[in-house]
């Protein structure tokens, strides 16, 4: 891939403040190359050899060749369209001493502090009276979340800063007493709906800085969001670059609610992807048995960031597989199972890579240190699917605004569409 696929990624990331905007992000690229729509009530009869499903911040979509047989296996990309941060509460009037605010709850392991002094728009979907949706987007200031003056915390320096989520994260937005109702006026007009028609909704809060190439070299790249929306990105430009194939299908899965669990109807622990692989098969004239047949000789990457050695701390990495950046992606191994790699799938892993002419790296946690997880633990035990986690290696993770190199995440991209090419 090329100064265009950056330009992509860029774009994709700027596009998609919210999880719902990711997966209007990832269709909007789709659509363009010839991927259809299906509804996951209707009946999946003449199903398209290239199609996708979406349900809120979740979507799956397949590529597959005209001679796919029933027990044709799998090969699949995982990621997650979800980032911590700060979500609107339903009843978000609030302030105190002349100051208007807007109530939030922490969403997921955000580092509080990269949240303090940023400009601040508000994006996600509607639930409207009718039944329906609507993407919204205000993509200008509005709210920001001040920090305390030095002068009124003369020790912060020196003792670090504390944060209670509670009481120090409530960002303002306006002067004058709080009135129940004014937020939801504002936020119907910014839909261009009825106040009365907005009946809940599901809002981040979001840094309005674009992402930008920076360094001596132009090598790094900044932007909120690179975990996990990146691995997204790279999932989506995959499927659409590679050609059907008959020896396998090409599936991507983007979920929400990684950061928080992944336990939901949208989360890699529900049965989203797994209702979708069954139907798939069942539309092809596969038994029951042939579909199980299918998932044990299928095949999963589970794609989510990984944490390059940081150079003010690098005695917090494990000495000997710390990833660097723009050295390729990071194959992610723990053997407490916090990361779904075998020893088979790492293999596996490196010859994708090898054939792509992809350099790729280690990544093991510090044993003092316990590492995350992903969704691929959680991929391999819902489906039996054999799994490797792998991941561009990156600084300030959960941070409103992330780092990493310009060259790995195409090398990603590279990788998987090498792969789902039959690499």
């Amino acid at each position: 891939m090329s100064a265009a696929a950056l330009t992509d990624l860029i774009g994709y990331l700027d596009g998609s403040p919210s999880p719902w905007h990711a997966v209007a992000s990832s269709v909007a690229r789709l659509q363009a190359t010839g991927f259809t729509p299906v509804g996951l009530t209707a009946p999946w009869v003449d199903v398209p050899a290239q199609g996708y499903v979406v349900r809120d911040g979740a979507l799956v979509a397949w590529s597959r060749g005209a001679g796919t047989e029933p027990t044709t296996p799998v090969r699949l990309v995982g990621a997650h369209t979800d980032s911590p941060g700060l979500h609107v509460k339903p009843r978000p009037d609030t302030g105190a001493a002349g100051w208007k605010q807007i109530a939030v709850e922490v969403y997921g392991g955000a580092l509080l502090n990269s949240w303090l002094d940023r400009d601040l728009g508000i994006a996600g979907h509607l639930a409207l009276t009718d039944g329906s949706t609507a993407l919204v987007r205000v993509h200008t200031p509005v709210a920001r979340v001040p920090q305390l003056a030095i002068h009124l915390d003369r020790d912060v320096n020196e003792k670090g800063l504390l944060l209670d989520k509670q009481q120090h994260l409530t960002p303002v937005w306006g002067l004058g007493a709080p009135r129940d109702g004014e937020f939801r006026e504002w936020l119907a007009q910014q839909a261009g709906v009825q106040a009365v028609e907005v009946a809940a909704w599901d809002l981040c809060l979001y840094d309005l800085t674009p992402g930008a190439i920076l360094g001596r070299d132009g090598d790094l790249l900044a932007a909120g969001r690179l975990d996990n929306q990146l691995s997204c990105w790279a999932a989506t430009s995959a499927i659409c670059a590679a050609a059907p194939s008959d020896d396998a299908t090409a599936v991507i899965a983007l979920f929400d609610h990684e950061e928080v669990g992944s336990e939901s109807t949208t989360g890699a622990a529900g049965p989203l992807l797994e209702h979708v692989l069954e139907r798939l098969a069942l539309a092809t004239g596969a038994t029951r048995a042939q579909y199980l047949a299918q998932l044990a000789a299928s095949t999963c990457f589970s794609c989510d960031n990984a944490h390059s050695v940081h150079p003010n701390y690098p005695e917090r990495h494990e000495p000997g597989h710390r990833p660097l950046v723009n050295q390729g992606p990071a194959i992610k191994l723990n053997h407490n199972q916090r990361y779904a790699t075998s020893a088979q799938s790492a293999a596996m892993a490196q010859r994708v890579f090898q054939a792509a002419g992809v350099p790729w790296q280690v990544f093991v946690s510090r044993n003092n240190m316990p590492c995350g997880s992903t969704i691929g633990p959680i991929t391999a035990t819902r489906l039996g699917i054999a799994t490797v986690d792998v991941g561009v290696p990156q600084l300030s993770m959960h941070s409103a605004r992330e780092l990493c190199g310009t060259q790995d995440p195409l090398w990603l991209a590279d990788g998987l569409a090498a792969w789902f090419a039959g690499a």
